[in-house]
């Protein structure tokens, strides 16, 4: 009875994680990483010193323009332009990452998915590369396609994103009943996520229903 009522405990949690993911993975897909664009911005300022940054910068004020007006169709004629005239500049990956917002809000998680794809094959930042990795996985996990945003998690990431890949991989753990596995992400992504980040706070919540701690080291540790 003991094991059945563990059983029917993490059943509960896994539908947990996917309804949490179904209401507000985009919302931590596009809110949360903002504080991580800022990880590339330096660089990408230093193209203003050249035309084809000014170029790109006459581009990216149309692109604002139109992603303040919530037109897509627009913001997709700006964008077609902007690969032309300024491929390369670190400002197209800002707005490839504008398009994939826009488009995730609109629902079409295609379109959303081959503008972060663009950034990670094309992009001229390896910050705004590891944004769009980040992202792209949130877009997998929408569509419940767990192996896929698996695949893009694994590897080494800049240390300023490993809390966030850990506790998605805790969460596509929990989708493949792995509680152990979940654990240990949990965990992980606790440890590293600064005190001052609300979202760690949201990890302690999971390692909490999981019977265990925030202060507990990750296994390895």
């Amino acid at each position: 009875m003991a094991t059945q009522h563990l059983d029917l405990e993490e059943q509960e949690q896994l539908d947990q994680i996917k309804a949490f993911w179904r209401k507000w993975g985009n919302a931590i897909t596009w809110f949360l990483i903002v504080i991580l664009g800022s990880y590339a911005a330096y660089n990408g300022w230093q193209l203003w010193q050249n035309r084809k940054a000014q170029k790109a910068a006459a581009l990216y004020d149309q692109v604002t323009e139109a992603a303040t007006a919530n037109d897509i169709d627009r913001l997709q004629r700006v964008l077609a332009d902007f690969r032309n005239e300024a491929n390369g500049a670190v400002l197209l990956d800002h707005a490839e990452l504008t398009l994939a917002k826009i488009a995730a809000d609109k629902g079409d998680l295609t379109l959303a998915a081959a503008a972060l794809n663009r950034v990670i094959t094309d992009g001229a930042d390896v910050g705004l590369v590891a944004v769009a990795k980040l992202r792209l996985s949130g877009v997998y996990m929408q569509e419940a396609a767990w192996d896929k945003a698996k695949a893009l998690l694994d590897g080494a990431w800049q240390p300023e994103f490993d809390g966030l890949v850990a506790d998605r991989l805790g969460d596509i753990a929990m989708a493949n009943q792995d509680t152990a596995g979940a654990l240990v992400a949990y965990k992980k992504a606790y440890a590293a996520l600064s005190a001052d980040v609300a979202y760690r706070r949201l990890v302690e919540v999971k390692l909490n229903a999981l019977g265990a701690t925030g202060n507990a080291a990750p296994e390895g540790k």
